[in-house]
């Protein structure tokens, strides 16, 4: 049986036919579309969206020392929010399966930093696969859940965006998912109770297995060698080895599957049947310096390769250096006449609303991960910080406490909220710092691509499930000011805004809109502009909508403002700024 898939979705395939029992997860690019497609599987695997990394990685745990299979998906900057439970659980051992998928973002394409997760599967002492295509995405994961069980170990695969969104043919075999069968649950509190008097044991018992898994990484089908011209061997993994085998065919390579524990006794035998050893890698230097620390000698070369995401361009350059038969690979000029398309909060989002009064009341807003990150840019300009998931209520805390003067809030999304925002919110008050956090619940996780959590009433599975409402949750807290507007109300968003900002308590601000696409409310409503009336006068454009385009000049520089009905969203934020009263709702 053969398909067409992407790796996400060859994961997803894998984990349904090894069996896999539970699997949880977080939303995040390039990760997402995993537990979405392992969902289509749901009568074989229980899935769901955990409120973060640390959760899913910790419901994935749970299930592997029950004595089933279990597998967590996680885009690279989750994995950092998951591993406090990783690294001693990684002492634990597993019992049932366990695979960790970690989706790095070489090129930072949807992504905050650009850090390379194989240091963190080092670090952690975990088996380490890294696919280079869908087929091998979908036989890998397959494989992992058997070594997870033979080493009782979790094993982390390792896609990247490249890996995560590209399709090809996959031979699933004889597909016919069906949960694999629990190991028996024994309770032995000397394994899955690591006070120190334990774990010291268990320190030294994943040393040793460390040592054994490198040996069978060496023997494992999953690294391979390409035999071709010895003058020049190359060592490569991943995504890579499809540059390295467009840009220098010709050549010995060794295909490394397998990359932690480092297969020293296959590197060793390979580096000695060529003349000279090339390493291809993309990001850190993570194979080159360990085979360095083995003594052997790598090919030093001035071609940029271990920064930002890698391409054939930059192996053809590197290819021209060291052997100089082929040209110089230039990218093609960009056409300076040509606009940017640079991304904007979408028509009718609720989020421009708040941003365009933070801007107004001169406020300093320290941001969180989201589509809001967006109010940092013209004309909106009302972000001043972005650092992680739910960094922003702990980021103006700290700008409270230190004295900086002026307006200070916090902003972050409904999802980001129970995500990791409750934490900062309750230091903030326990604290007694008067932050006001500004929570714009659109009832969606909007910028991943619309899913669920514990506010919108739905699974992954797509059931029904209670709804965690904010406001209830801050008041439990021991919050005493908690008020929820609506995110198009600009006035009244103003008045409490700046009440909020200019008190001496922490405060909470549910500014509610619902996410227009995914509540398919993109055509609720039309507004038009009476040119009779327009004074071209600039103020709606600073609300930065994308419906609005320019129309006559009437003064140098000054434009009437037109609306292309098929962007608005009717949700009059424009009209509440017109002066002139030049905006009007038609529909």
């Amino acid at each position: 049986m053969k398909k067409f898939l992407s790796a996400n979705e060859a994961v997803a395939h894998a984990c349904a036919q090894a069996g896999c029992v539970v699997a949880s997860a977080y939303p995040g690019t390039p990760s997402t579309e995993i537990l979405e497609n392992v969902a289509k599987f749901k009568d074989t695997v229980k899935c769901e969206w955990a409120v973060n990394e640390k959760v899913a990685m910790e419901t994935a745990i749970g299930a592997s020392m029950a004595g089933f299979r279990s597998l967590t998906a996680m885009k690279h900057v989750g994995l950092n929010v998951a591993m406090d439970p990783l690294m001693t659980f990684t002492y634990v051992g597993a019992t049932g399966g366990m695979v960790i998928i970690s989706a790095d973002d070489p090129g930072l394409h949807s992504s905050q930093n650009e850090q390379d997760n194989r240091n963190l599967a080092k670090f952690a002492r975990v088996p380490l696969f890294e696919p280079s295509d869908s087929q091998e995405a979908y036989d890998m994961v397959k494989r992992a859940f058997e070594i997870s069980e033979e080493y009782e170990v979790p094993v982390m695969v390792r896609l990247t965006t490249r890996t995560s969104h590209s399709s090809s043919l996959v031979e699933l075999g004889d597909f016919d998912p069906k949960p694999h069968p629990q190991i028996p649950y024994v309770k032995n509190i000397k394994k899955t109770i690591p006070v120190p008097m334990f774990a010291r044991q268990h320190r030294y018992a994943a040393e040793e297995r460390s040592k054994v898994m490198a040996s069978a990484a060496s023997a494992s089908d999953l690294n391979k060698i390409i035999s071709g011209d010895s003058t020049i061997g190359i060592v490569t993994s991943a995504v890579a080895y499809q540059y390295v085998k467009e840009i220098f065919p010709e050549y010995s390579i060794l295909k490394l599957g397998w990359t932690n524990p480092l297969p020293k006794d296959l590197i060793s035998k390979f580096a000695s049947s060529v003349e000279r050893l090339l390493v291809v890698e993309e990001l850190d230097p993570f194979l080159e310096d360990q085979i360095k620390a083995m003594g052997i000698k790598v090919v030093e070369h001035k071609t940029e390769l271990n920064m930002m995401e890698l391409n054939a361009d930059r192996l053809q350059n590197l290819r021209r250096e060291i052997l100089g038969d082929v040209p110089e690979a230039k990218a093609s000029p960009v056409d300076p006449t040509l606009p940017t398309r640079p991304p904007v909060l979408c028509a009718g989002c609720g989020h421009r609303g708040v941003f365009y009064v933070l801007n107004k009341l001169k406020a300093t807003v320290t941001g969180d991960i989201g589509c809001y990150t967006l109010g940092a840019f013209p004309p909106l300009n009302a972000m001043d910080t972005t650092i992680c998931m739910g960094a922003s209520v702990g980021n103006a805390a700290g700008m409270k406490k230190a004295g900086l003067k002026g307006r200070i809030a916090a902003v972050l999304g409904d999802s980001t909220f129970f995500h990791s925002g409750m934490t900062g919110i309750l230091s903030a008050l326990y604290n007694k710092t008067p932050v006001t956090t500004i929570v714009l619940d659109n009832r969606i996780t909007g910028m991943t691509g619309h899913q669920d959590n514990p506010g919108s009433g739905k699974t992954l599975a797509g059931e029904e499930a209670p709804v965690s409402e904010i406001a209830e949750i801050a008041k439990a807290m021991g919050y005493k000011k908690v008020v929820t507007v609506s995110a198009d109300n600009l006035a009244e968003l103003e008045s409490v805004l700046a009440e909020s900002m200019d008190g001496d308590e922490a405060s909470l601000v549910i500014a509610y809109a619902p996410c227009r696409i995914a509540a398919k409310l993109t055509k609720e409503g039309l507004v038009e502009v009476d040119p009779a009336k327009c004074k071209a006068c600039g103020a709606c454009f600073k609300m930065g909508c994308p419906a609005m385009t320019r129309g006559a000049e009437v003064r140098p520089g000054a434009f009437q403002m037109v609306v292309d009905p098929n962007l608005c969203a009717g949700c009059t934020q424009c009209s509440q700024v017109c002066k002139f009263d030049a905006i009007k709702r038609v529909r």
